[in-house]
């Protein structure tokens, strides 16, 4: 079946309060899919956000990011009020999400909330029902925040000894000690997952499906890590042995040094797998296609020493193949997944993607290098794969097509029968469309010919990312009908 979809952050979403939230204007942007004719609405993982506001890197791998919690939708419960919400500074540009403000801001004003209403949610029949079901991450994870805040934020390694490694009075000490900040954190995420389950019901009852993304890895500073560290590479002091990364490739000549701690394959293979059981459920719980990022890990990943301060010094080490996804599809059945195989490939990634039968990712940005000799080029695709102009990880295209050599746009525009600079942009988009390929997700910021201010992400970078917000005037009518007519000439409808 073909089709086509758009890639737009939640955090991306305008909002009155700061960042994109699960309020009115998702249920806008929704109505602009569907006006669009388009399928898929892919977004960026939902955890949690830390230290570099990226959400590959969260608290958790299993709760919510508080900060998409709709402040509108909880003046109408009547857990705030519009002056409370007013009155604080979330950030003044609505093109640029202040993480910072946010931080400060945010946090106090659900507080109020909590405290206003909490005493009547927790009587309630559905909160009952979301705290059991999701007992098993959820407990651990208002533990680790409460305790979190409590140590000043600090990463759990420099708590206390008796509660960083989770002595049993110590956990009993800190349950009693911490209740309330423990409710509070379970009260956010009872919030955040009705407010999405209800706009995801919205987009399904309009024929889009959500794609979510699923980051291979978790954060060392998280709930996951701390709670059980058997699932990790890591010392009897609760370091990490080795870290995540990968080598040298296009984005970065020394490697992305991703910090986070590596699995114990072997530890999962006696378990059945259990915990990535756990964790794809909720994925296809909360999203109906589930993007696994930087898939070629399950087949080999790069282990870099804890310590080093590039990922030069990594080393290639197996994964666990086919048979977790074995497992997977034996537990829960066919599902739809798209496999991130970007990165150097090699023969046995390409057999695992092919094995798995998922589709795989084509990215049109790398198919005009190297004197057209690129299997990124669409004549070179077949139908189970997804194209895209770019991922969160490039430069928007109106921003790559301004730094390309001039030899490329020269080769671009012969092979798109281009003549005019200024065209290129949305003949690379039609070219992807009229491709065979079933799957086609185009970045916003593309179809808005959005120059680099709007890129989401420079990979092995700090700061300055995860910032990219849309103009609340940007969904028109105009461009809905001609994405629509683009979609419907490829057949996409």
């Amino acid at each position: 079946m073909r089709q086509q979809g758009i890639l737009m952050p939640i955090s991306s979403i305008p909002s009155a309060y700061g960042i994109g939230t699960f309020g009115k204007e998702s249920y806008r942007f929704v109505d602009f899919l569907q006006e669009a004719g388009q399928k898929l609405w892919q977004i960026l993982p939902l955890g949690p956000t830390g230290y570099g506001d990226s959400p590959y890197q969260s608290f958790s791998t299993f709760a919510g990011n508080p900060y998409f919690i709709d402040l509108e939708l909880l003046i109408g419960e009547g857990y705030l009020t519009r002056e409370e919400c007013d009155s604080c500074n979330f950030g003044k540009d609505l093109h640029s999400i202040d993480y910072e403000k946010l931080y400060y801001a945010r946090f106090p004003v659900l507080r109020k909330a909590y405290e206003r209403s909490f005493a009547s949610v927790k009587k309630k029949a559905e909160y009952l029902a979301f705290t059991g079901k999701n007992a098993h991450w959820l407990d651990d994870y208002a533990l680790y925040m409460a305790v979190k805040d409590h140590f000043g934020g600090v990463c759990f390694i420099e708590w206390d000894e008796d509660i960083c490694l989770r002595r049993k009075s110590a956990l009993s000490k800190y349950r009693s000690m911490l209740r309330k900040e423990i409710d509070f954190y379970k009260f956010q995420q009872y919030l955040f997952f009705m407010q999405w389950k209800a706009l995801k019901s919205y987009a399904n009852e309009r024929g889009i499906e959500i794609v979510g993304d699923i980051p291979i890895y978790v954060a060392f500073d998280s709930a996951d890590t701390w709670s059980d560290p058997r699932l990790f590479q890591m010392d009897e002091k609760g370091y990490p042995t080795g870290v995540a990364g990968c080598p040298p490739d296009y984005f970065s000549e020394d490697g992305q040094l991703w910090g986070n701690p590596l699995y114990d394959w072997e530890y999962h293979k006696k378990t059945g797998y259990e915990w990535w059981m756990r964790r794809f459920t909720q994925c296809f719980e909360l999203y109906d296609v589930v993007r696994i990022d930087h898939f070629r890990g399950f087949d080999e990943y790069w282990a870099v020493p804890y310590g080093d301060a590039t990922a030069v010094g990594g080393k290639w080490v197996k994964g666990p193949g086919y048979e977790l996804f074995a497992v997977m599809k034996k537990q829960l059945g066919k599902k739809k997944v798209i496999a991130e195989d970007l990165g150097f490939m090699t023969d046995s990634v390409r057999k695992l993607v092919k094995k798995t039968g998922f589709p795989n990712m084509k990215i049109l940005q790398f198919a005009f290098e190297a004197g057209g000799e690129s299997e990124y080029l669409p004549y070179c695709y077949d139908k189970n794969c997804v194209v895209y102009t770019g991922t969160h990880d490039n430069d928007t295209m109106a921003g790559f097509l301004r730094r390309m050599p001039n030899k490329d746009i020269r080769f671009m525009k012969k092979f798109l029968n281009c003549k005019k600079d200024k065209n290129l942009c949305r003949e690379i988009i039609r070219a992807g469309m009229a491709s065979v390929a079933d799957t086609v997700i185009i970045p916003m910021q593309d179809w808005l010919e959005l120059d680099n201010s709007a890129r989401i992400n420079i990979p092995s970078t700090l700061g300055e990312n995860w910032k990219w917000r849309m103009d609340s005037g940007a969904l028109s009518h105009k461009l809905a009908k001609r994405i629509y007519k683009l979609t419907k000439l490829y057949g996409r409808i």
